[in-house]
């Protein structure tokens, strides 16, 4: 180890092994160690800024306090959402000398429904007897004429009568022609026709009397009397 002052200063040297001098380090590490906790000591511990204990000698200043004023009255809705139930809503009216009565007391008595005017009925007639129009009327008698029918009748040619396959015996049904605007009313006397697509078969008397002894229109309905 080799010793000297340099520019007045002592300075520590130590050799190495390779013979190089090496300057002693531990002060300059020392010393900032020093003015880094000096640093956290000044931050960490402030030094006090003029506050005071609290004393309840101490009276608060009137300064710290501000005047408020109550309002009394209420003006305007006091929601911002309409309720659904007209009942529930206010009337945005409550002034300081407003009476609070309870419930049962302040309720109104129901009022009548307003009566409103009726219209009149007028009655409606409906004909359910309405003429019909059949565009496929056939007549029948020769050939079967000297014969009964199926409903127990004798086969003349003057026999006033209708054919139809399902309408029982006796039915009456008013014919009329619409190309001369005879009225006839005849009973079902027979059963017929069977040809597809046609519902009524005149006799050779019924023919006869409508002036319809050809396959055509005829307006039908049942009989009234």
């Amino acid at each position: 180890m080799v010793g000297g002052v340099v520019r007045g200063r002592h300075v520590r040297r130590c050799a190495a092994s390779d013979g190089r001098v090496v300057n002693d380090v531990r002060r300059p590490k020392v010393v900032a160690w020093m003015a880094h906790i000096a640093v956290l000591a000044a931050v960490a511990v402030p030094g006090p800024v003029g506050s005071w204990v609290p004393s309840p000698n101490r009276t608060p200043s009137a300064d710290l306090f501000a005047t408020v004023e109550m309002v009394a009255d209420v003006r305007g809705p006091v929601t911002t959402t309409t309720p659904l139930d007209p009942g529930a809503r206010s009337d945005g009216a409550l002034g300081h000398d407003s009476t609070m009565l309870e419930p049962d007391t302040a309720m109104e008595p129901p009022q009548a429904r307003p009566s409103a005017a009726q219209p009149v009925p007028h009655p409606v007639t409906f004909v359910r007897n309405r003429w019909r129009l059949d565009g496929n009327v056939s007549w029948y008698g020769p050939g079967f004429y000297g014969k009964r029918t199926a409903c127990g009748i004798a086969m003349t040619e003057t026999l006033i009568g209708v054919a139809n396959r399902t309408l029982p015996c006796g039915t009456r049904i008013t014919f009329r022609n619409p190309a001369n605007g005879r009225i006839v009313t005849a009973a079902v006397v027979d059963r017929g026709p069977y040809v597809s697509g046609r519902q009524w078969d005149l006799t050779g008397g019924l023919c006869q009397k409508l002036g319809h002894c050809y396959t055509g229109p005829l307006s039908w309905r049942y009989a009234t009397t």
